[in-house]
């Protein structure tokens, strides 16, 4: 996918207010030093020039937070150099957020999986499989199973 393609596709999201998936990542973000003014005014000009505008969860990030977590945001979700192309990516971020929940990211999630082109079908399985993961993951702890076992059992070690 294109460079111009990407910020195209930013661009439509930031006008349906679809980047608050985002947010919970932006949220997540901690930086090892404190940023200084120069680097979350760069940050936000950065943000305004790659999205066409600041989404107002973003001037509510600790400042020294910001940069750091816009410079993941921008080379992880945002990025078409990256190993996963968008739709897959917004269904793992769509399942994620199924059980975290996080409502806003459910939303964006689900508005940026089909604008990747994603189908309903497809939505749905994505969180079809989180669910089904949470079921199994919940028996195989809350039964406390062997787990040396279980991958001898799977056809592991």
């Amino acid at each position: 996918m294109s460079f111009l393609r990407i910020v195209s596709s930013v661009h439509s999201c930031l006008r349906s207010a679809s980047l608050l998936a985002a947010a919970g990542t932006l949220a997540t973000m901690l930086t090892s030093a404190p940023a200084s003014a120069d680097d979350y005014d760069a940050a936000i000009k950065d943000i305004q020039s790659t999205m066409g505008g600041v989404p107002s969860f973003v001037k509510q990030f600790p400042k020294a937070g910001l940069p750091g977590a816009w410079a993941e945001v921008k080379a992880i979700e945002l990025s078409d150099k990256t190993a996963l192309p968008p739709k897959v990516k917004s269904l793992i971020s769509l399942a994620v957020a199924a059980q975290i929940p996080c409502n806003y990211c459910i939303w964006s999630d689900t508005e940026n999986a089909k604008r990747a082109g994603a189908t309903d079908e497809e939505i749905q399985e994505a969180v079809a499989m989180a669910a089904l993961t949470r079921h199994w993951s919940t028996i195989f702890n809350g039964m406390q199973v062997d787990f040396a076992q279980f991958k001898k059992e799977m056809g592991g070690e």
